[in-house]
């Protein structure tokens, strides 16, 4: 059960972060940490991170190619959303797929991708 709730709280986007900092925030009384809402810390954080090698990428969705149905059942497939779901992502290219991914899952991933004509970004 935690694993799960992990796994879902890394692949929240950044709008769900912030609702969820508030909800926090207004019904628990919860303050996020200050370096986490400082966006010039975030910057120096990912300047030094950048100097060493990354391991850890974010899959993000620049086209979909020719072949929409077949890069929507890879997105479904990859981020266990439904159908729906995944069709939103691939229609609201560019789109974050799926982040915190280790280097060699990540690249096996934009591999899948650019096989079947979709363009991917690791970031």
């Amino acid at each position: 059960m935690i694993e799960k709730l992990a796994e879902k709280l890394v692949n929240l986007t950044v709008k769900e972060v912030t609702e969820l900092a508030n909800i926090l925030r207004k019904e628990y009384g919860i303050e996020p940490s200050s370096l986490l809402l400082k966006s010039d810390n975030n910057k120096n954080i990912e300047k030094s991170s950048e100097k060493e090698e990354k391991s850890i990428f974010n899959i993000i969705l620049k086209s979909t190619g020719a072949s929409k149905l077949s890069v929507v059942k890879l997105v479904k497939e990859i981020t266990g959303k439904g159908l729906k779901e995944s069709k939103d992502l691939v229609d609201s290219v560019p789109s974050v797929l799926k982040e915190s991914v280790n280097k060699k899952d990540a690249e096996d991933l934009k591999k899948k991708f650019e096989e079947i004509g979709a363009e991917i970004e690791l970031k």
